[in-house]
């Protein structure tokens, strides 16, 4: 982590509110943390999941990958390792888990994914809502490929991968018929394309939606991008547990933008 990370973190950690809901007045915000927060989801299903991140861990192979976003700060090549890309681009566990509460919680019948990689987070999402379908989006074939792998080898068959750019797949995503539930933004970490994806998928929010985006302190670009979303017209409160925002649509509670211990 450099200087201004760790700035970041010392700001966050000096911030925010108990990891326990303790002081939170909102009955809703409260009930996030202290059960979704703290829920403890089947231990098969981290068992599972984690098998196959470690075996991609000890992947030597060597894949080209086509990056339609930022690109990543660890890797500059476009050649890169599966192990690498394991280590570097995929959710960590604790941040698996959560997803996969929120998606038991919040994720309904559709859950929306930009940027699948390696599918380690989409494996945990599709695994915490099991009679929703994910339905996840990847720019670069050969890492989809991987997925795909993954996919088959943890037996999950609720995930649909979509190989494209995000732009040239939101008209298949605008075109469900219904509301998703949850939706994971961690495709392109740069403000513009972040606040387009955001505002598209905020208008067909319904009230129980909620979007999470991953790495929102990651760079400027980034806070500038998590500031907009805050004041969003569409938004009713966010949460901030510093690697992740999340952004509630729910009327009747008062907007508050709340930094919460994770």
């Amino acid at each position: 982590m450099n200087f201004s990370g760790a700035l970041k973190l010392v700001k966050y950690q000096l911030f925010s509110r108990h990891g326990k809901g303790h002081g939170i007045h909102s009955p809703f915000v409260f009930m996030l943390i202290s059960n979704v927060f703290r829920n403890k989801i089947d231990p098969h299903i981290v068992f599972t999941i984690e098998s196959i991140r470690r075996k991609n861990l000890s992947d030597n192979r060597t894949i080209d990958v086509l990056d339609l976003g930022a690109g990543s700060s660890r890797m500059k090549d476009n050649s890169r390792k599966v192990s690498d890309i394991a280590r570097y681009s995929s959710v960590p566990g604790k941040y698996g888990i959560l997803l996969a509460s929120m998606a038991a919680e919040f994720g309904k019948q559709t859950i929306v994914e930009f940027g699948t990689s390696l599918g380690i987070s989409t494996m945990y999402l599709a695994s915490g809502c099991p009679e929703a379908v994910v339905y996840t989006m990847e720019g670069c074939p050969e890492t989809a490929h991987i997925a795909r792998e993954n996919f088959r080898e943890s037996g999950l068959e609720n995930i649909r991968l979509m190989n494209g750019s995000f732009d040239g797949l939101m008209p298949e995503i605008n075109d469900l018929d219904k509301h998703p539930g949850l939706v994971f933004i961690d495709g392109d970490h740069r403000e513009e394309p972040l606040m387009k994806y955001f505002s598209t998928m905020s208008e067909i929010a319904g009230e129980d939606t909620v979007i999470i985006i991953d790495d929102i302190h990651s760079s400027g670009e980034m806070d500038r991008a998590w500031e907009k979303i805050k004041e969003h017209k569409n938004v009713s409160f966010t949460v901030d547990i510093f690697r992740m925002g999340m952004v509630f649509f729910r009327k009747g509670i008062n907007h508050i933008n709340y930094i919460i211990r994770y």
